[in-house]
């Protein structure tokens, strides 16, 4: 597969859209975007793992982009059904082992598969972990911030002006180009009945923190995981605060020597996987990770 290729299937009663890079057989990577974003945010990074012998995943979540909204907000918009759609995907694709990337959001939901606590098959499926700018604890006022701005997604009269909002608020990505903005932008806008524009996912997803208030609270998950963990900080995140950190190093995977711990300077939460500082320790940690395990091959049903 030269060029990417958009994929939908219906999982666990949701039709699910992923982008799919590389070539099918070679080592997979599944690539999970943050809260309010798509997975087109993995763009530069999927490119960058397939040019070297990857195959990446990058799903748009329930709600996300270009997969159908729920039915039922309460139930559906949680780590635990975001697991078993995680599990339904990889029984979809045939994936017995996966490196997983995930950024904020998409960490989180990496951590709960690694434990094997709500989606069983996944611990054995989850080979290396990386965490951008995500940890099994959050800082509150980060979170009121990040729910005050997805709760009540803007909207503008044009895609320049929600291009601008975009740069504002997530400045703290650090670096990107115009036309990655533009990218950013374009793939994630969806047009409202009146004609405005507004950022492509639904807003109901933001009841995750109110019907479920501590599923971000995640120690448990983490302590349960055996397999090699990157965690990327921003050296700037009001997310992911240093004495968690600490505490991660002496917990879980931290406590058994299979905790590596990058600061990213010049970013807050989070960074964005678009330039050699961040995709070059990502390819190195899961080439090292995938070096250790067997060759890919079909999952178990």
């Amino acid at each position: 597969m030269s060029t990417p290729a958009s994929r939908y299937a219906p999982l666990c009663g949701r039709e699910i859209h992923w982008v799919e890079w590389g070539e099918e057989g070679a080592p997979a990577v599944i690539a999970w975007h943050g809260l309010a974003r798509t997975g087109r945010d993995m763009d530069e990074l999927a490119q960058h793992l397939a040019q070297r012998g990857f195959r990446v995943i990058c799903p748009d979540t329930l709600g996300r982009g270009l997969s159908q909204w729920s039915p039922a907000p309460d139930e559906e918009y949680t780590l635990a059904f975001y697991a078993r759609l995680a599990d339904a995907l990889c029984d979809h694709l045939g994936l017995a082992r996966v490196h997983w990337i995930g950024t904020s959001m998409g960490g989180a939901i990496g951590t709960v598969c690694a434990s094997g606590r709500l989606a069983p098959r996944m611990k054995a499926c989850i080979a290396s972990l990386v965490l951008n700018d995500n940890a099994p604890e959050l800082a509150a006022p980060a979170l009121e911030r990040i729910k005050a701005y997805a709760g009540q997604p803007p909207a503008f009269d044009t895609v320049a002006e929600l291009e601008a909002f975009f740069r504002t608020v997530y400045r703290p990505y650090g670096w990107l180009s115009d036309a990655q903005w533009r990218r950013l932008t374009e793939s994630s806008t969806r047009r409202l009945p009146d004609g405005r524009v507004t950022p492509h996912y639904d807003p109901a997803m933001v009841r995750q923190f109110t019907a479920h208030e501590n599923d971000y609270l995640i120690w448990d998950h983490y302590d349960a995981i055996e397999v090699p963990v990157l965690l990327l900080r921003g050296a700037e995140s009001d997310l992911v605060l240093p004495e968690v950190v600490e505490r991660m190093r002496h917990r879980g995977p931290g406590a058994a020597g299979r905790l590596q711990v990058i600061e990213v300077p010049g970013c807050g939460h989070a960074p964005a996987l678009n330039v050699p500082a961040h995709l070059e320790p990502v390819e190195a940690f899961i080439r090292a990770a995938d070096a250790g395990g067997a060759a890919p091959q079909a999952r178990a049903a």
